[in-house]
């Protein structure tokens, strides 16, 4: 039984990375990325289960957090990004109406 629960992990896992190419906008790879993520730290503790082996669930914990915050900087990073050209055009749009 377990082992078809990792089979359908795998298979949304691969799901996850076609959305992450194929997403037509920005927030659709991102959240592709972080479904990836979060089917990784499910694999690992189906892993941990299917092996006996608890020191797999401080991998998954571990890499849950570091999925967590690794979502909110890209995030934060491309809001930064979009209100700087925002900015720039809005200056440059400016620029070109005193002329």
């Amino acid at each position: 039984m377990y082992y078809v629960v990792t089979i359908a992990t795998f298979a949304t896992m691969v799901l996850a990375l076609v959305r992450a190419v194929l997403g037509p906008t920005l927030y659709d790879r991102v959240l592709a990325v972080n479904m990836f993520g979060t089917k990784t730290v499910l694999l690992l503790a189906v892993i941990a289960f299917l092996f006996g082996r608890a020191d797999f669930l401080d991998l998954a914990l571990a890499y849950a957090l570091i999925n967590f915050i690794g979502v909110l900087a890209v995030l934060e990073f491309f809001r930064n990004r979009n209100l700087r050209r925002e900015a720039e055009a809005e200056a440059a749009a400016g620029s070109d109406s005193e002329l």
